[in-house]
């Protein structure tokens, strides 16, 4: 399927975008900062909408059934940690967790046998040596794929096993607008009551823009870097394409005053290659996981299961 790109060093994409009803749309905002706007070197007004690392988290959250409270049927068998947070049924798990498997419930859980040292005893480290990283990828790779995918940070086990990102992605928006409004917390029982209660007024910033797009970038050269098996590469590669698939389909809800729609991805480098239909990919998703698994790649069983005790 990937013949096309077995030599480039990486796979960009991008996609227009706009509300599914009027102008307006609301950015992603920072505490300290608020909307992120910006000038581009030719003096245009821009706008972050969405950044790389909350695309990051929208990515992985496209894998997950939150009506079942499991991994979508196309990639059952795909590794993850599972992880109880007591006898009421809680839990949490590397794919909803931000940090992966560096969450203070995974690598941070200070159990009897803590999931840090087996970690650390299975990509044999040694804190007088280099870092074997192909040993860190293989270890990554049987116990959650996303790591290698979204990037991960396990400085729970040591300060330098980091894998950046494979699959990067951003929205921005182009010659942008502000729309000032505002509204009010309404108390009809006592209106004048003390700060922060009763009437409060606030103000609210939305945007309009001549453009907004989301872009892509699958970091080829990166993905085949890790030396791994070829089925365990091609799952990489198709796990990056089929988030990017799921996530236009169904994911562009960013929040209640940011729902938007897109006519389609556009592939801009290299030239010529077409990205796997949503049925394509979910035709060789579970044959590739499948041979994994069999190769023994994949942990046995595949969902990882721990207690946390804080």
């Amino acid at each position: 399927m990937y013949e096309k790109i077995k030599n480039e060093p990486r796979l960009l994409m991008e996609a227009k975008l706009k509300p599914v009803q009027g102008d307006r749309f609301q950015p992603t905002g920072f505490s300290d900062l608020g909307p992120a706007e910006y000038t581009a070197p030719d003096g245009t007004t821009m706008l972050l909408v969405e950044s790389t690392q909350s695309m990051a988290n929208r990515l992985e959250a496209v894998c997950w059934d939150e009506e079942k409270e499991d991994l979508l049927d196309t990639l059952k068998g795909l590794p993850y940690v599972h992880v109880d947070l007591g006898d009421d049924g809680s839990y949490t798990n590397s794919i909803l967790e931000a940090h992966r498997i560096n969450s203070e419930y995974i690598t941070g859980n200070k159990q009897e046998a803590n999931f840090d040292d087996k970690i650390a005893d299975e990509i044999d480290y040694d804190e007088k040596k280099p870092v074997n990283f192909k040993n860190l990828y293989k270890v990554l790779l049987k116990y959650d794929p996303n790591c290698l995918i979204h990037g991960v940070f396990l400085e729970e086990v040591a300060g330098r096993l980091r894998v950046p990102r494979m699959l990067s992605s951003f929205i921005e928006a182009k010659d942008v607008n502000q729309v000032q409004s505002g509204g009010v917390k309404f108390s009809r029982v006592e209106p004048k009551a003390k700060e922060g209660e009763g009437h409060v007024p606030f103000p609210r910033i939305e945007y309009t823009a001549d453009e907004i797009k989301v872009y892509f970038n699958v970091d080829l050269a990166g993905i085949r870097g890790m030396g791994l098996d070829k089925e365990a590469t091609d799952l990489l590669i198709s796990l990056c394409l089929y988030k990017i698939n799921k996530f236009l389909a169904e994911g562009l809800r960013l929040r209640t005053a940011c729902d938007l729609t897109t006519d389609g991805l556009k592939v801009t480098s290299p030239e010529g290659f077409k990205v796997p239909s949503i049925d394509e990919l979910e035709k060789d998703i579970p044959t590739l996981i499948k041979s994994c698994a069999d190769k023994g790649l994949f942990a046995d069983p595949p969902v990882t299961t721990l207690e946390f005790e804080g």
